[in-house]
């Protein structure tokens, strides 16, 4: 099998059970396509030895099957502890800190098979949709290395973009499994809040803003991964049943699909981004939907002031011990700075006032997948903007008050825990991506990835790749 890097994780497995490929074939393969990719892009961080890998794989070969992913690389994004392999979170704080366990979710790809290589790059602490920190440095667009890869699961985004893995796993807050996806043209699936449960470590009720999902460059490695990476877990309290997500492959003709555009004129969106969002959507008309301009259904203006609390609330509860020791506040960046101390200056009944607001939507939500399957935004408000930008300033002559309101588009799913997938969208003028959100009913993850089935089998956006392929 030639090639290997444009393959499929689902391609890879079967070639592997049929002995038709080895593990070991396919870490050689993988190893030599990080060489000649990543120091151009800088995707992928803390490399495990070669030897080490090649050995893993070798012993792969020579045991039986554990899973479908049985002896597939795969490279964790640096926000998840793996054992034996140093979590930094982008962050002079945690740089060179070497977990003794798994967490949950990787356990879980071991026990499926998989080889863990390495970690893929993500911003500090995961803030902000651009993904440069003071430990790695910046992960460079797959398609135009002048250019920011997205965020906070960049270097996912581009391992795969790349070929580099034929699969990874993510992490979404704020658009970390969408933008980053969108802007290298693969999928990034954020699952239904809790159906993919997170280490039982420390407060476990109110972290409900975040959730880990699958990257692919095609829709069944998105379920299959989403399979393997799900499920309850006895020691956390909050979970959903395991999804049986084969065989996706069904008419979506008579579907209804909202358009919410840039919500009414309440999203500033850079030129082009809705002309060429709405060409896009054409090819769900053509797969038989039937496609609605939507008003928008809630505030925007209250989504984000909810968001703002609720994340900070989260955020800041989180690196509270680092700011308060004056030693590791001084490695703080700007953006951690802010949401701690927006953080410390909250009260019980400004988390409960955001808390209804976000009830509201939630009820609103419900209303409006009454009538639509699925509703669609695009999967970020700006193109890819230089990669030595901290953040944009401006949409459209709209200042951006803070940093991450140019990602405000994301924050419709995120805050009620919908399932989105982002679905590549095609490229601009430049031969620079762009993604779409196709966001479902909460629960509506199977009907989600039905939509992005038939939209990969219709456009193949992810098999183009970039020139350097």
């Amino acid at each position: 099998m030639t090639d290997l890097h444009t393959k499929s994780a689902s391609e890879l497995s079967s070639a592997i059970a049929a002995k038709q490929l080895s593990a070991a074939e396919v870490m050689a393969a993988t190893l030599a396509r990080i060489d000649g990719i990543n120091p151009e892009v800088n995707a992928i961080v803390a490399l495990r030895d070669r030897d080490d890998l090649m050995a893993e794989a070798a012993r792969a070969d020579a045991v039986p099957s554990t899973g479908w992913l049985h002896g597939i690389p795969i490279a964790i994004k640096d926000l998840t502890d793996v054992a034996g392999i140093p979590t930094s979170m982008g962050s002079p704080v945690f740089a060179g800190t070497m977990p003794a366990t798994d967490d949950l979710m990787v356990a879980r790809l071991r026990r499926a098979g998989a080889i863990i290589v390495g970690k893929t790059n993500t911003p500090e602490f995961g803030l902000g949709s651009h993904t440069y920190n003071p430990v790695y440095g910046a992960t460079c667009n797959a398609y135009d290395a002048r250019l920011s890869a997205g965020g906070s699961s960049g270097g996912a985004a581009v391992a795969l973009a790349t070929g580099m893995l034929s699969v990874a796993d993510g992490s979404d807050m704020m658009g970390s499994l969408r933008n980053p996806a969108g802007w290298n043209n693969v999928y990034g699936f954020r699952p239904t809040w809790g159906t993919i449960p997170d280490t039982p470590l420390g407060e476990m009720y109110h972290s409900d803003l975040a959730t880990k999902g699958p990257m692919a460059r095609s829709v069944t490695d998105i379920a299959r991964l989403l399979e393997t990476m799900g499920g309850p877990d006895r020691a956390t309290p909050i979970g959903r049943a395991a999804l049986d997500l084969t065989d996706l492959q069904t008419s979506i003709k008579t579907r209804r699909i909202g358009w919410l555009g840039d919500w009414g004129g309440g999203l500033p969106m850079q030129s082009g981004v809705i002309d060429h969002s709405e060409q896009a959507m054409q090819t769900w008309r053509d797969l038989g939907c039937e496609v609605d301009a939507v008003a928008p259904p809630f505030s925007m203006d209250a989504l984000w002031d909810a968001w703002t609390t609720l994340r900070s609330w989260h955020v800041g509860a989180g690196l509270m011990a680092v700011y308060e020791d004056p030693k590791t506040r001084a490695d703080l960046k700007p953006a951690a700075i802010w949401e701690i101390e927006r953080c410390r200056g909250m009260t019980a009944l400004d988390i409960h006032c955001a808390s209804e607001i976000r009830s509201q939507w939630f009820r609103a939500a419900a209303e409006l997948f009454d009538t639509y399957d699925a509703v669609i935004l695009p999967s970020a408000q700006v193109w890819p903007f230089p990669v030595g930008w901290q953040w944009p300033q401006e949409i459209a002559g709209c200042q951006m008050d803070t940093y991450h309101r140019w990602m405000q588009v994301v924050i419709p799913a995120s805050l009620i825990g919908l399932p989105v997938l982002n679905v590549p969208a095609g490229f601009n003028e430049g031969g620079v991506p762009f993604g779409l959100q196709v966001i479902g009913r909460f629960g509506a993850d199977r009907a989600v990835l039905e939509l992005g089935e038939a939209w990969h089998t219709a456009t193949g956006w992810p098999q183009r790749r970039p020139a350097r392929a």
